[in-house]
């Protein structure tokens, strides 16, 4: 498999750390004869991630420890027979991106004795995920920012409400008070109605953010103008403690730490709510492979105390948004 390289936030390409040709026998496939003899499996690997820290140290704690990585596929190899080797390749990416340092992962696996009655020389199925790519392993809690400054804006954010609780995956949870805000940049236009809610989810952030997007359409969501005025605006601010980014999304919303009219709402819902912040301090989130990561978080109060739009962002007791049933 070639694809290109994963880029930095700088557009440095990441450096790659491969494993080939890791073999062990397993029992997958979907005849009788597959599961009762087993027969040979192997998988190559790449790993993208940033090396300098391991090259400046030269500790072993600050990198990928193949050794142990090869033990973990080897062991999904050997482990819980599946019928397919699609569902097979996606449980191998997922022991790849168990460390947060990975920020992809290729992964073939091979099955070159698959029972097909002609001559081949190999079966494999090859794959490029992230953690953006990948469903929890429990339902994730996502904090959702809702917005609109067009149309009937209260009844539009109750609407894509509705909309979204009847997504397959999507339960809202919770959803906070309403504020008014002054528009921030673009063009002159109406003020917004804004408001958080909390979700939990078994889409992966990628297929949440295609649910959002295919709501926002359902309302007439156009882009012909940057920070144009909007019928309706949904963002993934963040998806349980998960940090990672791709060229369609982000995590947590790179701008989430600076917008009053998300952290307003959300602090009168959540007061004490975290966000997670590069470089400013201690905490702990569990990333989508269920393994617990330390990654630094701020307090939402505290974000909100120190947003330069704050001034401009009114409550709206008169309004009021209700979880769907």
């Amino acid at each position: 498999m070639t694809l290109p390289p994963v880029l930095e936030g700088d557009g440095r390409p990441l450096d790659q750390i491969r494993l080939s040709g890791l073999a062990a026998r397993g029992f997958h496939g979907v005849f009788d004869h597959e599961r009762r003899d087993g027969q040979d499996f192997a998988v190559d690997v790449v790993l993208h991630l940033d090396t300098r820290p391991a090259a400046a140290s030269d500790d072993v704690t600050d990198t990928v420890h193949y050794g142990d990585l090869a033990v973990a596929l080897a062991d999904v190899l050997r482990g819980e027979p599946v019928n397919l080797l699609e569902r097979l390749v996606e449980r191998l990416a997922r022991v790849c991106l168990a460390d947060p340092r990975v920020a992809a992962a290729d992964v073939t696996v091979h099955k070159p004795g698959a029972p097909i009655p002609e001559q081949f020389a190999d079966v494999e199925v090859a794959v490029r995920r992230t953690r953006l790519d990948l469903p929890p392993v429990e339902p994730a809690r996502v904090v959702l920012a809702l917005g609109a400054n067009l149309g009937d804006r209260d009844a539009t954010l109750q609407s894509a409400l509705g909309d979204l609780a009847r997504v397959p995956g999507i339960t809202v949870a919770a959803v906070s008070p309403v504020v008014e805000t002054d528009p921030v940049g673009g063009p002159e236009q109406p003020p917004y109605l804004n408001a958080v809610a909390v979700l939990a989810t078994t889409l992966s952030p990628l297929e949440l953010l295609a649910a959002c997007l295919a709501v926002e359409q359902e309302h007439g969501r156009v882009r012909d103008v940057r920070w144009g005025a909007r019928t309706l605006d949904l963002d993934v601010i963040a998806y349980g403690d998960l940090v990672a980014r791709s060229e369609r999304l982000e995590l947590p919303h790179p701008r989430a730490a600076g917008r009053a009219f998300v952290l307003a709402p959300w602090a009168a819902l959540e007061p004490q709510a975290r966000l997670p912040v590069a470089g400013t301090g201690p905490g702990t989130r569990r990333s989508v492979d269920g393994a617990s990561r330390s990654v630094p978080s701020r307090s939402v109060t505290e974000l909100l105390s120190q947003a330069a739009d704050r001034d401009g962002v009114r409550p709206r007791p008169d309004l009021s948004l209700r979880v769907p049933r």
